[in-house]
């Protein structure tokens, strides 16, 4: 594959809007983060230069993971793919990516209160440094860990994940905009934490993610794409075949 973002701009499956404006924290100078999934032709794993497993662009501020890459991450409950599949600002999908979209429930399972919490207290760490060093964490950066803590809890309680922040929307944006003092802030954090934790003890979740059944849909995936690629060649040939008939 010469340029890996031609697998984004032909063959993305399923393409959404994320960050502030999938969590309903969109202000005027917000960016409008794109994600997506793109399926790579199955020819291309037969050569000895795979294709890519994710690809930044072609827009700023776009990323885009290989379906399978997106799949495996999911089953391991990352946050940033789990919501990447609950975006309610979904602006492109296919046949395939509808697909995708109805397994997001086989994806959900009580290993996000890990990762979500791991993740959490990674971003809790640097905040702490920020404060250490400067007086004052980055705001933003507390805000959507606030968001995120509301999200696992909600998520741990109802078995659904919702981005839109809803009517949180404006406690939330006066910590980014630094009018709430960080001890409370602080306050805030671990209350949701416990929550967590008090959700973690009694979720309807199931312990794994339904793996075979993602697994089913990913060979589903890869089989339609090589069948497709053979059709494409037989009509190529098929055309090459006439032409030199025609000139014979």
């Amino acid at each position: 594959m010469d340029n890996p973002q031609d697998l984004v701009r032909d063959h993305t499956i399923y393409a959404c809007v994320m960050g502030s404006r999938a969590f309903g924290l969109a202000t005027d100078d917000s960016d409008t983060d794109r994600r997506g999934v793109f399926l790579a032709p199955t020819p291309l794993y037969w050569r000895f230069e795979k294709p890519p497993t994710h690809v930044e662009g072609p827009a700023d501020e776009q990323f885009g993971w290989e379906l399978e890459r997106f799949c495996a991450l999911a089953l391991r409950a990352n946050p940033n793919v789990l919501e990447c599949l609950h975006s309610p600002l979904v602006e492109h999908v296919t046949d395939t990516g509808r697909e995708l979209l109805a397994l997001r429930g086989a994806f959900l399972s009580r290993q996000a209160h890990e990762t979500f919490a791991r993740y959490a207290l990674g971003q809790r760490k640097k905040l702490d440094a920020d404060v250490r060093t400067y007086g004052a964490p980055r705001w933003k950066h507390a805000m959507h860990l606030l968001r995120l803590l509301g999200s696992c809890r909600d998520l741990l309680l109802t078995g659904e994940l919702t981005l839109d922040v809803g009517s949180a929307r404006e406690p939330l944006l006066a910590v980014k905009r630094g009018e709430v003092p960080w001890p409370e802030v602080e306050s805030r954090m671990a209350r949701l934490a416990a929550e967590c934790d008090a959700a973690a003890a009694r979720t309807r979740l199931p312990p794994e993610p339904d793996r075979r059944r993602v697994e089913d849909f990913l060979y589903r995936a890869r089989r339609a794409s090589a069948l497709q690629a053979y059709a494409d060649d037989q009509v190529v040939q098929g055309v090459v075949r006439a032409v030199d008939a025609r000139q014979g």
